[in-house]
């Protein structure tokens, strides 16, 4: 699950022979304007299942401006400029200073000595992070009409003249307006998208589709759901209906408002006068578009709206609501922020906030929090890397809400804080963390020198150079993790960088594809901080690799990251570390969600402690005979692809090659000898072609049987008017009748199929294949398909017990089965290719195979086909993906791991997150 890191199943080699064509391409720098225009499917492929076309389109025409180019700014920046906007433009007019490395991943020391802007120095850099997203730098003022280019406004790091100014010109001219800040351990985010913003989806999800066995004729008629599955409808959602026979006033009426009177029946208003209800239908979720208003940030100030963090920090709020906005009065009357762990400056600001508040501020507070102001006080000097990814995360993710209308919006105040992370005493010597002119001076502020040099001496595992890898390799090198004489990072992953990687594995550029991820992420850090002491390998974590993982490697770390995609090997290194006695930080993504578990041994429970739900499954019998949903036809197309280009190849091989492979295979349970043998037979004897013609003439009949015959035969067998034994429909609730199709090489999507069939078969036998459709058409037409009779007597099971059962008999004789085979040495060195299947390559055939066979085995059955998108992401089980999220959910591992080193030195005294 997650991110594409270790435990994949396609090897480097095979990667690297896929990937060869999209290197060139990758490398030729920016886009013609044409390319521009379309989106990158290869590129955004993993962004596409979390925002869909229509977003991106919307996103692929906003220019975004970004003021502010400290740890903050380039977060968000990097963030959008790999969503695929139009274009990005930042501002910054400050030079670079050597504290803003403390989480600047894009400022280098040289950028220091040379006098550069932030802008200037990081331009060039942010532009290479995606070649469809120009990059430009501007130095002059904010004017009005400066800013009326842009469609997206974002300020970081600003003076409140500067941020009001453009505040009030974008609010009068309905701009997207968004302010983000951090201070140490603080966090805050505005946003302010006019007074008549549209949100097309406010989650994200797909629209909901339930199956309807009854609706009643009523002044609230009540809509009963198939008991197989719940609706999951709330009261106030909108919903509309087709395939409904006999009240078919519903079929694609007006979307009708639904109260939900429990998982399986809802109301939808009066259908008292609607036809009777007869059965069937599909009633399906219409999402409705919302609108907001959103007020100025100087009316907000007066008549906050906040969301909410933390539930347990609500009574947070009114004060950071002012602590935020008196800091900029005191910088101004001070000409710096109040100094780190400075009890006087501390004091001067919590009295000229208290007076502010009484005196000057139109938002009136009954009582301030003079403790948490003072904690805040302490951190306005300090810019810490893992908050500037947590807040960066969420403001780029706002910038993307704005422009693309998807998912609702912070309206319109957000304040986090994690002050769990400060050692016990909330408190560090003012003297251990004044600036010594280093890059950790912005940690230093927060923490202390002790507490840096603690950093720098630990060794650490991060297990996993994907997505999440790389955010965390980028994270501890700016943290200095690792870089004292005594520290260490080690980074494994067996993968090697593919294109689609670019998007959010930020530390990848396009002349990496192909390269080891572990090996090109560890140089990136690197770069980052030259100090950090790292070492890249290529090991799949498990048993086979306890050699090289062995005792002496696991005692001498200090924890372990997790940066994986499956559960196999998050598993593993979960047993590994509770043995070792070695504290874990387990994360993962799911496009916009994500979660964080810390787990430290014989504290907390482990990551094997718990499970995620099992995957649901789909019945066989509604795969082989009643499917009712685009899922079930794509994965039975997947399990075809496998059964008829996979599995042969390798049983026939395993017969040619081991002498003692009938012997074994005959000694199996049930009907499985048996039917592996006779797929050797089919494979080696019966059904080899001798050329590509042969395999054309096999795509064609395996057409007919699949699409035709089959259907004919469960209509001979369940006619479309029969009954059940109780006197129902059988063709109703979840059964859908089926109709067979009729062969037409005029049909794009017969050929389709005939097209990637044969050249898949003809893969398998090492025979050359063709494209050239007028080809394949003249070998069909010559191509003699018997008439099919259906035939009496053929069992067809209705539910999973019946196949069960039928699977474990069969007419066929394993002893004359066994007899039939030819010797192994008969067929020489042949072997045969046992395809893999693998959905990002375009041009094989599979996802050409599996859309075909899936559209085809839905025109069957009467459901709407899935275009090769969302096929793709069925079949190939395809993690949706944004940088986004990856950056928020990195930016918290990180805020925990603070509290872990604290936890090892005995001095917290917090809480740990276990879940996120």
């Amino acid at each position: 699950m997650y991110e594409p890191t270790c435990g994949m199943s396609e090897s480097p080699c095979a990667k690297r022979a896929r990937l060869e064509e999209e290197r060139a391409a990758s490398q030729n720098g920016n886009m013609s304007e044409v390319q521009v225009q379309e989106i990158d499917e290869g590129l955004y492929s993993r962004q596409l299942y979390v925002l869909g076309h229509e977003a991106m389109r919307k996103m692929g025409a906003s220019n975004v401006l970004i003021c502010g180019m400290k740890g903050l700014g380039i977060e968000i920046a990097k963030n959008v400029v790999l969503s695929g906007v139009k274009s990005v433009t930042i501002h910054d007019t400050n030079k670079t200073t050597i504290g803003d490395l403390s989480a600047q991943f894009f400022l280098r020391e040289e950028d220091v000595q040379e006098g550069l802007t932030r802008a200037q120095a990081c331009q060039a850099r942010l532009a290479e992070l995606n070649s469809y997203v120009p990059v430009s730098c501007y130095d002059g003022m904010l004017s009005d009409d400066f800013v009326e280019q842009f469609d997206a406004i974002v300020m970081c790091d600003r003076s409140l003249a500067e941020v009001l100014s453009v505040s009030r010109y974008a609010h009068s001219r309905n701009k997207y307006f968004i302010v983000a800040e951090t201070r140490g351990l603080f966090g805050h985010i505005f946003c302010d998208f006019g007074s008549d913003f549209k949100v097309t989806d406010t989650n994200g999800e797909e629209p909901l589709s339930v199956m309807v066995s009854h609706v009643s004729r009523d002044k609230d008629g009540v809509v009963t759901c198939s008991d197989e599955t719940r609706h999951g409808l709330e009261s106030g959602d909108k919903v509309t209906f087709s395939e409904v026979e006999g009240m078919v006033e519903l079929n694609g009426c007006e979307p009708r408002e639904v109260k939900v009177l429990g998982p399986y029946t809802f109301s939808v208003g009066d259908t008292s006068d609607l036809s009777p209800y007869v059965r069937g239908g599909i009633a399906t979720q219409v999402k409705q578009p919302k609108i907001l208003s959103f007020k100025s940030m100087a009316d907000s100030h007066a008549d906050p709206e906040f969301v909410i963090s933390d539930f347990a920090k609500m009574d947070h709020l009114p004060t950071l609501h002012v602590a935020w906005a008196y800091v900029h009065h005191y910088e101004e009357a001070f000409k710096q922020p109040p100094r780190a762990n400075s009890d006087q400056d501390a004091d001067k600001y919590i009295e000229m906030t208290q007076k502010y508040v009484k005196e000057e501020s139109s938002y009136k507070v009954e009582e301030l929090d003079d403790k948490l102001l003072r904690q805040f006080s302490y951190n306005c000097a300090a810019e810490l890397a893992p908050m500037t990814a947590v807040i960066g995360g969420i403001a780029a993710q706002e910038v993307l809400k704005a422009v693309s209308g998807k998912f609702h919006p912070i309206k319109q105040h957000f304040y986090f804080d994690a002050l769990e992370c400060y050692p016990e005493g909330g408190k560090v010597d003012e003297s251990d963390s004044c600036p010594q002119q280093s890059r950790y001076d912005g940690q230093l502020a927060v923490f202390g020198a002790s507490y840096q040099k603690k950093l720098a001496d630990i060794k650490t595992f991060v297990v996993g150079s994907g997505a999440i890898g790389c955010e965390l390799l980028k994270n501890l090198s700016l943290m200095g993790v690792g870089c004292g004489l005594g520290g260490q990072v080690t980074v494994t992953d067996m993968d090697i960088i593919e294109k689609s990687n670019l998007n959010r594995q930020f530390l990848f550029r396009p002349w990496d594809v192909q390269k080891p991820k572990s090996a090109v992420a560890a140089k990136a850090a690197k770069d980052i901080n030259p100090l950090l002491n790292i070492v890249a390998q290529e090991n799949r974590v498990g048993p086979e690799t306890e050699s090289i993982y062995d005792d002496f490697f696991f005692e001498s770390l200090t924890c372990v990251f997790n940066a994986l995609d499956n559960v196999e090997a998050r598993t593993y290194m979960d047993r590994r570390c509770v043995y070792y006695k070695k504290p874990l930080l387990e994360s993962g993504t799911l496009g916009t969600k994500g979660n964080v578990q810390v787990v430290l041994p014989n504290v907390t429970e482990s990551y094997s402690s718990s499970q995620d739900p099992p995957e649901k499954s789909i019945p066989i019998c509604t795969l082989k005979n009643f499917p009712n949903a685009i899922e079930h036809t794509l994965q039975w197309a997947r399990d075809s692809f496998e059964g008829l280009f996979c599995q042969p190849g390798q049983n026939a091989n395993q017969f040619l090659t081991d002498p003692k492979f009938v012997e074994r295979t005959a000694k199996q349970q049930g009907v499985q000898p048996i039917e592996t043998l006779l797929s050797v037979k089919r494979a080696l004897v019966d059904g080899r072609p001798g050329s590509f013609e042969d395999c054309v003439v096999w795509a064609r009949k395996e057409f007919e049987d699949q699409f035709t015959n089959q259907i004919k035969q469960l209509l001979f067998n369940f006619p479309a008017d029969s009954v059940t034994s109780s006197g129902h429909p059988f063709w109703s609730g979840p059964k859908r009748c089926p109709q067979p199709s009729k062969f037409s090489v005029d049909e794009s999507m017969h050929m389709d199929y005939i097209v990637a069939a044969s050249n898949l078969r003809a893969e398998c036998y090492g025979i050359k294949g063709t494209r050239d459709r007028d080809v394949i058409k003249r070998v069909i037409e010559a191509v003699r398909v018997p008439e099919f009779v259906p035939k009496s007597g053929v069992r067809i099971a209705t539910t999973d017990a019946e196949a069960e059962a039928m699977g474990s008999q069969s007419d066929t004789d394993l002893s004359e089965l066994r007899k039939s085979l030819p010797d192994p040495k008969s067929f020489g060195g042949f072997r045969m290719v046992a395809i893999d299947f693998e959905k990002d390559d375009d041009t094989n055939f599979h996802m050409d195979y599996i859309v075909a066979a899936s559209n085809l085995r839905a025109s069957n059955y009467g459901i709407a086909p899935a275009d090769r998108h969302k096929s793709k992401l069925v079949a190939g089980k395809i993690i949706p993906a944004i940088a986004t999220t990856t950056s928020l959910i990195v930016g918290l591992v990180c805020l925990e791991f603070y509290k872990v080193c604290l936890v090892l030195a005995g001095v917290f005294n917090g809480s740990l997150l276990l879940y996120g």
